[in-house]
């Protein structure tokens, strides 16, 4: 990712959305089919100046699977990029086929394909693909890439896994590991912890890295802080700071 640099307003919106999930204490009793997130990511090290960027996006489920859209904005240099998105998952008898397709201005295109099977116990692989066009990679995994996982769910919703990404097209020796935990807590309430583990080349040098993200979920809001250092395998470290409410 480039050195971002967010203006003042980025600022309030955040504080802004924040501010929307307390509202969201107001619960239905359907369950919400929308979800909106909020991101502020903020950049420093590797010897540039440091920088600021805000995402917005906004996800709807159905019967027809998820669908999204996305704005990233960041200035010096300026960076503004609208995105959207699909993923489905197909039920195949004892195993689930996961698709996906994003787009986003300036003529990118990506899609991937996660094949998983087990129920208690779990395995699955994917791949991914994009056309290399230029893309704000918000999701910090490579994208042109393989990966496996496997793990176990336990009844009460808990949920234990180990994710590979490798990347295996352009940049070959990149890799995360994820180890993520999930805890359901009362009052539907939930803990999620996702340990990251990065091995890759960073302007000539291989480095390895240790990463955490810790989120808490309640019924219908959420916050989410990730400590991600050399994120997108750049010279940069990074702090996200996200928050959300579903409805």
């Amino acid at each position: 990712m480039r050195t971002l640099r967010l203006s003042p307003p980025a600022w309030a919106s955040l504080l802004l959305v924040l501010a929307a999930t307390s509202v969201s204490a107001v619960e239905a009793d359907a369950d919400p089919s929308f979800k909106f997130t909020t991101g502020l990511y903020l950049s420093n090290g590797g010897g540039m100046p440091s920088g600021q960027g805000l995402d917005l996006n906004l996800r709807h489920s159905s019967d027809l699977g998820n669908v999204w859209i996305g704005s990233f904005r960041a200035l010096a240099p300026d960076v503004t990029q609208l995105r959207a998105g699909w993923d489905r998952t197909f039920k195949l008898g004892a195993v689930r086929l996961q698709p996906s397709l994003q787009t986003a201005f300036g003529g990118f295109w990506g899609g991937s394909l996660y094949l998983e099977a087990g129920e208690t116990w779990f395995a699955g692989a994917g791949i991914g693909r994009t056309n290399l066009r230029p893309y704000v990679n918000l999701n910090f995994d490579p994208n042109d890439a393989w990966t496996l996982a496997a793990g176990r769910r336990w009844s009460d919703n808990r949920s234990l896994s180990l994710l590979l990404v490798g990347d295996n097209r352009q940049n070959p020796g990149q890799r995360h590991l994820h180890l993520s935990y999930r805890q359901p807590l009362p009052n539907g309430e939930r803990l999620t912890l996702d340990l990251l583990a990065k091995r890759g080349d960073v302007d000539g040098s291989t480095i390895s890295r240790l990463g955490l993200t810790v989120g808490y979920d309640w019924r219908r809001h959420f916050v989410r802080v990730a400590w991600d250092p050399k994120a997108n395998f750049t010279p940069q470290d990074m702090l996200r700071l996200s928050a959300g409410v579903r409805f």
